[in-house]
Order: structure tokens, then C-alpha cells, then sequence
């Protein structure tokens, strides 16, 4: 198993490498999000205060509201000082299924991984970056060692995967994303 990555994990560069990935303005009629530019939604951007075209977004607007909703706001930062390959896991999840989603598939992941709450206990899947969630990732990291960061990040990307898979099935508009979803958001890392 590949070793953590000690260099400290760069936001900048996550957030660059979503907005090229996302690309410019976009209304895609199966998008339930409406029109985005730079992978933000018409609907963040007015609640970030921006009250232009969504064709004219300037790409720094997006990047600082990805830095202030999708990095800071759910404390992937935090998590970014003890797993830097799941914090970029949680902020790419984040932006494309909301951050609450997944911090949900990181909480679920750590409870599944505890051998029987052996390494630490179960935690509340309530969604959010608090003590005890940063807590089990430090016990956990610490019982499993340099694999356990990998390990992990396979078991979120696989609850995401699974989500992307059930969401088409519901929704046969969201076909047309799945393909997408699957090549260009599981496995980046």
C-alpha cells in the first residue's frame, strides 16, 4: 500500500483542479442544479452575494467561494492536517454531492472500519467535521498505519460510486452524468 503523501495538501490546487475540471458555463437540461459556471450553481452563487450572469462568474469568485463553502466551512482544512488524501476526497465529494454527503461517507467508512468499535468507538453519522469524527480518523490512522489513508479513501469512494449508480437508476435523466461521475470523481487520487 502507498505510503500518505507528508507534503502538506495544497487547497489552491484542489480548487484549481475542479474548476478546470468543471470548465466554464454550463445549462444542461438534466442538471436539477440549473446553470453553473466553473462548477458553481446559479443558486451558491446568488447566496455567496454574486449577482451577475452565471456566464460572466469570474473564475476567482468561484475558487474563493469553493475555499470558503467546500474547504473551511466543513473543516476539511482539519482534516487535511492528519489525511491529506481524505480531505481532497471529502472537498472533491463535497462540491459534487455536497459537503455533508461526504463527511456522511467518511463517518460511515470509520464506523465500518473499527473491527467491532475494537479501535475506537462508533461515531454519530450527523454529517459533520467535529471532535469525535477527527478523533476516530486519528485512532484509526493510528491502529492501521501508513496503508489505513488508502484504505479508507477506497471504502469512501465506493459508498460514492454506489450513490452515483443508485441516483442514475432512480432518475434515468441522471444517466446522462453517470459516466462522467464515475470516470472523472472516483479514483483521482
Amino acid at each position: 500500500m502507498p505510503k500518505s503523501d507528508p507534503r502538506p495538501l495544497d487547497p489552491d490546487a484542489l480548487i484549481d483542479a475542479v474548476i478546470d475540471r468543471e470548465g466554464r458555463y454550463v445549462n444542461h437540461p438534466a442538471d436539477r442544479g440549473g446553470p453553473t459556471c466553473w462548477g458553481i450553481t446559479e443558486a451558491v452563487a446568488r447566496a455567496q452575494g454574486y449577482d451577475g450572469a452565471m456566464r460572466d462568474l469570474p473564475r476567482a469568485t468561484a475558487a474563493a467561494i469553493y475555499r470558503r463553502i467546500y474547504w473551511l466551512r466543513p473543516g476539511f482544512d482539519r482534516v487535511a492536517l492528519r489525511a491529506p488524501q481524505i480531505a481532497a476526497e471529502l472537498f472533491d465529494t463535497g462540491v459534487n454531492m455536497g459537503t455533508a454527503v461526504a463527511v456522511g461517507f467518511l463517518q460511515r467508512a470509520l464506523n465500518a472500519l473499527n473491527r467491532a468499535a475494537r479501535d475506537y468507538p462508533d461515531i454519530a453519522v450527523d454529517r459533520e467535521i467535529g471532535p469525535r469524527t477527527l478523533s476516530a480518523l486519528d485512532a484509526f490512522l493510528r491502529a492501521r498505519g501508513a496503508g489505513g489513508e488508502t484504505v479508507l479513501l477506497r471504502a469512501m469512494e465506493a459508498l460514492q460510486g454506489e450513490r452515483y449508480i443508485a441516483l442514475a437508476e432512480r432518475r434515468p435523466s441522471q444517466e446522462a452524468f453517470l459516466y462522467g461521475w464515475l470516470a472523472n470523481r472516483i479514483g483521482l487520487l
